[in-house]
């Protein structure tokens, strides 16, 4: 195959700004596209060219496949990057990539028909011998099959939809009385999300673990897995903290879970990076619950203990490539991620856009955070509110939870609500620190986690970011006058619009 030259990245935010990083270790130019409500965002800033591709809805932009192809037309990208969510896991957009002669990052359509569709995917797993979550293997045509099957299994159920994951139109309910509003409020969901309203049932297992298996296979047959992520701190079904060793696992369930998962996407010829994800009972058996065909918001975590770039493994895969690896790696340390949202935890999790008036991300040895926000960066309503990813790395679990409590210590966003108090709190209970949580436990401990902020401290730091930003402002505005002095009254930037009409732009 043909090397790639450009890529352009069909995400927004901290994905596609982690996607451009390795691009530009790689050598490969980058193309960025937004939507009208992301004009001003970091990840068009960073890339070498930025195109809009509509609306600010995603429906109306970054899900619209002849838009994002038009966009890799115009900017002459050679190949697509889909990071995860919006067209990440459609095989109408892989089929419509290749047919435009563009390499695709990720698996091929008929793995994402085999298993990027859940119902699909557990049909397939039925075949291939591996254990399944009681459930549907197909999406309800009707509601009134819906309430048939729920009668038949019992309650809790767990409605999800077929065509995404990520805890979009996913709804728990123990009550067929409240069948009807979770079957509506799932199919909104799912198709605002993923431009699919179809949704099927599974029995809902009483406070499981959920844990994830990182596989990766090559044009050439070759499949390995990169260990597993303890995933079980969920809120609404959606990770909060994702973590690696689980704190439950043994080698030798590792190496078990490990085993299936490569035999899972064996059995669909899996290429790329995917993830095959996991429930684990109290008795420690474990279940097939869904195969995410995209990397996952979590995968730094498995970056920090395996020394792996997946973002360029997925590069190299590709372009077919054969895996620079073809044994299991043994973890090495520990590592955790948090996501931080703009979202307030007092409200039942409500988003908070608005302006971010400050912000200062915490440093260190072995601490990483991605980011696409910046101070004066206006958090737009229209998209899932998480706003970056904090990780970091240490010897050992207790290590990286000293770690991670500095870190988010020095995290600081001034000017809309976020959860990094909650946050703060999950790392220091006790639950969580013992490694004995389930998918329980945030929702469990909810009022414990609100904790009770400091009004001393709420306001040191509140004078604190004031002072900082008025330093940082003044600095600005001195380059400002250095540059306009020095350019004869006029200040320069370091962009130029390749074609305003178009929405379009060029690094000068």
């Amino acid at each position: 195959m043909a090397r790639i030259k450009k890529v352009l990245v069909a995400n927004r935010g901290e994905i596609a700004i982690r996607v451009m990083r390795t691009c530009k270790e790689l050598g490969l130019a980058t193309v960025a596209v937004y939507s009208e409500a992301d004009r001003s965002a970091l990840h068009t800033r960073f890339a070498d060219e930025a195109y809009c591709v509509g609306p600010a809805a995603s429906r109306e932009s970054y899900l619209v496949i002849d838009n994002i192809l038009e966009a890799a037309k115009k900017s002459g990208a050679d190949a697509i990057h889909p990071g995860y969510g919006f067209l990440s896991e459609n095989p109408k957009f892989v089929r419509a990539c290749e047919k435009a002669g563009i390499t695709f990052i990720g698996p091929p359509a008929s793995a994402m028909d085999a298993m990027g569709e859940k119902t699909m995917a557990r049909r397939n797993m039925i075949k291939a011998g591996v254990p399944v979550v009681p459930g549907t293997e197909a999406p309800f045509d009707n509601f009134e099959q819906a309430r048939a099957f729920a009668g038949k299994i019992g309650f809790p159920v767990m409605l999800k939809a077929a065509g995404g994951g990520g805890g979009k139109g996913m709804r728990r309910v123990d009550r067929m009385e409240d069948l009807d509003s979770a079957w509506r409020t799932a199919k909104s969901e799912a198709m605002s999300a993923f431009g699919n309203d179809a949704v099927y049932m599974e029995k809902f297992l009483d406070q499981p673990h959920h844990i994830e298996i990182q596989v990766f296979g090559d044009m050439h047959g070759n499949v390995i897995h990169l260990n597993e992520r303890e995933c079980s701190a969920q809120r609404r079904n959606q990770k909060v903290v994702e973590e690696t060793p689980s704190p439950i696992l043994t080698p030798a369930m590792r190496a078990a879970m490990g085993e299936v998962a490569v035999k899972a996407a064996k059995a669909v010829n899996y290429v790329g990076a995917g993830t095959i994800e996991f429930l684990v009972d109290a008795h420690r058996n474990f279940y097939f619950l869904e195969m995410n065909t995209r990397l996952q918001v979590e995968h730094p975590v498995t970056e920090w203990v395996t020394g792996v770039d997946l973002v360029a493994w997925q590069i190299h895969v590709a372009q077919g490539g054969v895996l620079p690896l073809l044994e299991p790696i043994e973890p090495r340390g520990h590592s955790i991620e948090v996501r931080v949202y703009a979202e307030d935890p007092a409200t039942n999790f409500m988003p908070s856009p608005g302006t971010i008036k400050y912000v200062r991300v915490p440093a260190g040895p072995n601490i990483r955070d991605d980011s696409g926000v910046f101070t004066g960066y206006r958090v737009p309503n229209f998209y899932d509110p998480m706003i970056s990813k904090l990780s970091v790395w240490a010897p050992t679990r207790m290590e990286a939870i000293l770690k991670m409590r500095r870190a988010l210590d020095e995290y600081v966003l001034m000017g809309i609500t976020t959860n990094l108090r909650y946050l703060r709190q999950i790392m220091l209970h006790p639950e969580f620190v013992k490694g004995e949580y389930d998918t329980g436990f945030l929702p469990r401990e909810h009022q414990k986690l609100l904790g009770s902020e400091d009004p001393a401290v709420t306001r040191a730091s509140m004078i604190a970011a004031a002072v900082r930003a008025h330093q940082i402002t003044e600095k600005a505005q001195a380059h400002i006058a250095q540059a306009q002095q020095r350019s004869g009254g006029s200040s320069l930037s370091p962009w130029r619009t390749a074609d305003r009409r178009q929405g379009s732009w060029k690094r000068g």
